[in-house]
């Protein structure tokens, strides 16, 4: 049993020499093949320049041939980034062309609307000296009831009637009068009713107040053409109001032609009350 077992790591101990012997074998050889191709270029007979030259072209080959698998990857990643970076920028230039062609028509329309005011207002110039500037003094909003005190009253010539002002935009009217303050209703109490036009149609049509951000256009005649974007302006028929003071912009929800004013009117903290000379409407 003892003579079998040692004669096993015998055989084995062979095995890894004769392994050992052959990876040392095959290093030489690499070696000595390799000392051969370079002791070569010292040669410069004809036979050996052949064997050089179509040694040289088979490595050549051999590596172009190996490393050309990676390069058609590599292009074909480069063609699909330039292809991805390629649509992109062509979805941009897409949105820059839409944004660029809006903003030309909204301009056209602006131009259009322009005119169309000067040419309703008989192109009377709004005078700094026929308004006066009021500070807010207390904002009464509730549910139902959207005032403004503001401080100024009839010592400062202020009237029952008069358009309230947001910069230009129609905010509401002077309702009530005390000697050194007022009282404006806003065009979004629900109280508030006021005779407008509906740009670029001429519509005509009453703006009633919801009790919210919105005015509610009723009283348009049948199979009116009033649409998003169209311009709502005061139209003067009251004869309380001066025509042409802009409002806000028509936003049709569910078929309700709705009204979103230019100005935020819980944000006010001045507002401009014009006077309305004797004989003028």
């Amino acid at each position: 049993m003892s003579a079998s077992r040692d004669d096993f790591v015998i055989a084995i101990r062979s095995a890894f020499l004769k392994k050992g012997n052959r990876q040392k074998f095959s290093l030489f050889t690499l070696l000595v093949i390799s000392c051969l191709i370079l002791s070569l270029e010292y040669f410069k007979s004809g036979p050996i320049d052949k064997f050089r030259s179509v040694t040289k072209d088979i490595i050549y080959r051999g590596s172009y041939v190996v490393s050309l698998p990676f390069k058609l990857m590599s292009d074909a990643y480069v063609k699909i980034q330039d292809h991805m970076n390629m649509f992109n920028d062509y979805k941009l230039l897409k949105e820059k062309e839409y944004n660029i062609s809006s903003l030309e028509n909204d301009l056209k329309f602006y131009k259009s609307e322009n005119k169309k005011l000067k040419k309703f207002i008989n192109e009377e110039p709004l005078l700094e000296g026929e308004y006066v500037i009021t500070k807010v003094l207390i904002d009464k909003e509730s549910p139902y009831i959207k005032s403004l005190i503001i401080n100024k009253g009839f010592e400062s010539g202020i009237e029952k009637g008069m358009a309230a002002l947001d910069r230009s935009y129609m905010i509401g009217k002077v309702v009530e009068t005390n000697y050194l303050s007022s009282r404006i209703l806003l065009i979004n109490d629900l109280n508030s009713k006021i005779p407008v036009i509906v740009e670029p149609d001429n519509i005509k049509a009453i703006l009633n107040g919801s009790g919210s951000d919105y005015g509610l256009l009723e009283y348009l005649p049948k199979n009116d053409t009033v649409d998003n974007g169209n311009i709502v302006y005061t139209s003067g028929s009251d004869g309380i109001f001066l025509p042409g003071i802009p409002i806000g912009k028509v936003e049709v929800v569910n078929g309700i032609k709705n009204v979103k004013f230019f100005s935020d009117l819980t944000q006010l903290d001045f507002v401009k009350i014009r006077y309305i000379k004797r004989g003028q409407n």
